[in-house]
């Protein structure tokens, strides 16, 4: 096995008899025993390992646990993300809880047994390889052209490719998605990768200001146009000249700012409220919705021409639910960057939290995921961010799957998505990710309608 394939395991344990038999525990791990926190420093430092195994009673208080706690704190200083599960004693619980909250992983109560104490240690290599590979994914993803944007998924990363092909130019776009699935990144995105990145990006919620408003919001007002006009107001359309104007929700505009809106849109003048006289503006405009406007059309609620005008590319925003292989990399993300923001210890996610995360709808899309993190990471108790902390369904309960076969069937397809994600769509190294053939992986794709 190459050196960088290698799983690390480190033994920090005084007792010699156990040191040897924990050497010789763990197949398929490179083992490295030390027996006191000087020893085990200066091997973390050689090996980085991903899991630790640390008894809290080390020299020179092999009776206590005042070494092994801090042995515990400096692990956790040099390489926050390994997993250190603590060994204990038989009566001392309290002690093995001091050390969760101080950010061990797990604990273990001797007498050891091999088997067991193997599955903790698989499971915690586990999550900690997964959450190096969501880092990995974060360090490609800044590299990204899509300021703020970070997609892994298969349906995102075909979304963020329209982007970088429309924004060079000044077509009109139509940006679709349910709310919270970032149109207003997207928004931003096409702006900043366009000719008029340099000039003023104006965003307004259409649904957001109220129906008596909208129209001088947007097209300004002269003075004594209306009671309370005291001054000449130029508005959002005149304050986007030069650059872009995003308007979202546009589904809510009533049908007469419709028209006006339309107006604009075909000879690019608009004429403020009280005012007589037609203003030029050059401004490239952006729009977006959650609703079906071609249903709306059906029902006469909005209007056809002013579709087909602010469409003429549209560009589908996935749901996270649709983004399976984004929310491991999204949380993970949300968890770096409000960590700093509060000045809170860096915590990783349990396995129950993990499960919570993949199993959970998103009704809310990414907002719901930022604020179900920022709350967890406020609320968490130790070094564990828990599906309790994020107020998620537990994995118990969440309803079972037809059968079997749908089971392997879906986690088969987010499999394949994942490995073709990561691969950049390389047909030969995904297969060689997922250890099969590429014959054998053009039918998974085939079988589940993936493009290659």
């Amino acid at each position: 096995m190459p050196e960088s394939d290698k799983k690390h395991l480190l033994v920090v344990e005084d007792d010699e008899g156990l040191q040897s038999q924990l050497r010789w525990a763990f197949e398929g791990y490179e083992v490295t025993i030390a027996g006191d926190r000087e020893e085990g420093i200066a091997a973390l430092r050689r090996v980085q390992p991903g899991v630790v195994l640390l008894d809290l009673g080390l020299p020179p208080d092999p009776g206590g646990v005042t070494e092994g706690l801090a042995t515990l704190t400096k692990i956790l200083q040099l390489l926050p993300e390994t997993k250190v599960i603590v060994i204990t004693g038989d009566n001392e619980r309290a002690n093995a809880v001091t050390a969760i909250r101080n950010g061990a992983y797990d604990y273990y109560q001797k007498p050891v047994e091999h088997d067991v104490l193997g599955l903790i240690v698989d499971r915690a290599y586990h999550v900690y390889e997964l959450e190096l590979e969501n880092r990995r994914l974060q360090t490609r993803q800044k590299s990204s052209p899509l300021t703020g944007i970070i997609a892994n998924s298969p349906k995102m990363l075909d979304a963020c490719r329209m982007v970088e092909r429309v924004a060079p130019t000044e077509i009109t776009v139509l940006l679709l998605g349910a709310s919270g699935t970032g149109k207003e990144l997207f928004a931003r995105a096409i702006h900043e990768l366009s000719s008029r990145a340099g000039k003023t990006l104006v965003a307004i919620n259409c649904g957001a200001i109220p129906a008596n408003l909208i129209e001088s919001e947007l097209f300004g007002y002269e003075k004594g146009a209306f009671t309370g006009a005291v001054k000449q107001t130029i508005g959002q359309i005149e304050m986007a000249e030069g650059g872009t104007l995003f308007l979202d929700e546009i589904g809510d505009l009533s049908y007469d700012l419709q028209v006006k809106l339309l107006r604009f849109l075909q000879e690019r003048e608009i004429t403020r409220v009280g005012g007589r006289t037609p203003i030029p503006v050059d401004t490239r405009i952006i729009c977006a919705t959650h609703q079906n406007l071609e249903e709306m059309i059906a029902q006469g609620t909005f209007r056809e021409d002013l579709f087909y005008r602010i469409s003429d590319v549209s560009i589908k925003i996935p749901s996270l639910r649709h983004r399976e292989s984004d929310v491991m990399v999204l949380a993970t993300a949300f968890l770096d960057k409000y960590s700093r923001e509060f000045q809170c210890p860096r915590r990783s996610f349990s396995p129950d939290a993990i499960h919570a995360l993949e199993s959970h709808t998103w009704p809310g899309n990414v907002r719901e995921l930022e604020s179900k993190i920022k709350r967890a990471i406020i609320m968490a108790e130790n070094g564990h961010i828990t599906a309790r902390d994020l107020e998620l369904t537990d994995a118990d309960d969440v309803p079972l799957p037809l059968n079997l076969r749908q089971v392997r069937d879906t986690a088969e397809r987010r499999e394949v998505e994942r490995a073709m994600a990561n691969c950049d769509g390389n047909v030969s190294d995904a297969a060689n990710t997922l250890g099969i053939a590429r014959p054998t992986l053009y039918k998974l794709m085939k079988k589940y309608g993936l493009k290659g």
